[in-house]
């Protein structure tokens, strides 16, 4: 009677620490996915085709980080350009807001019927900013922030404003992005 005791006990015992093992893998991979999202206008969103660069132009000196991620019908693009730089796979870790110059540009596309994608909007000086938080320069992994809003105004043929259509990216996250470098 011990016997069978004992072997029920280390049979329970076995599919207990197995079912763990499970959950813990699982929660990992789900966790390592996300490597670049957002909320668009309320609404979770995660590329399936992500790419994302730090490309180095030997003529003008200026490095330019860029990002792209696709997924049910909508792009983002990021593109941060830093002139008198140097050529390295390195990034400044600082925060990149929208200006009146073109140094940071962020962008919001969805697809169109013949399966290109138009920008919707634009956005304004103040309404966007990329903050990067860290850089293996190594390992050429990237991680920060980013959140913005497009603006698009819809007017008549006499220049009226007939409508404007807002899309908010807010809660942008980079975490661990591969990047390729490029000098040219």
């Amino acid at each position: 009677m011990k016997k069978t005791q004992l072997i029920m006990l280390l049979l329970l015992s076995a599919i207990f620490i197995q079912s763990c093992k499970k959950d813990a893998s699982t929660t990992a991979s789900t966790t390592s996915d996300k490597i670049l999202s957002a909320n668009i206008n309320g609404v979770a969103w995660n590329p399936d085709t992500v790419s994302a660069a730090i490309t180095y132009n030997a003529i003008t000196k200026t490095k330019s980080f860029t990002v792209s991620g696709i997924a049910t019908q909508q792009q983002i693009s990021i593109n941060i350009a830093l002139p008198n730089s140097t050529s390295d796979n390195t990034f400044p870790l600082a925060t990149y807001k929208v200006d009146s110059t073109s140094r940071v540009v962020l962008k919001y596309f969805t697809q169109n019927t013949q399966g290109g994608f138009d920008q919707i909007g634009v956005v304004e000086p103040g309404s966007g900013s990329v903050i990067i938080s860290a850089i293996d320069t190594d390992k050429k992994l990237i991680t920060g922030t980013y959140s913005f809003t497009s603006k698009q105004v819809n007017r008549d043929n006499l220049g009226n404003i007939i409508s404007i259509n807002v899309q908010q990216i807010l809660l942008g996250s980079f975490t661990n992005l591969p990047y390729s470098f490029l000098s040219q």
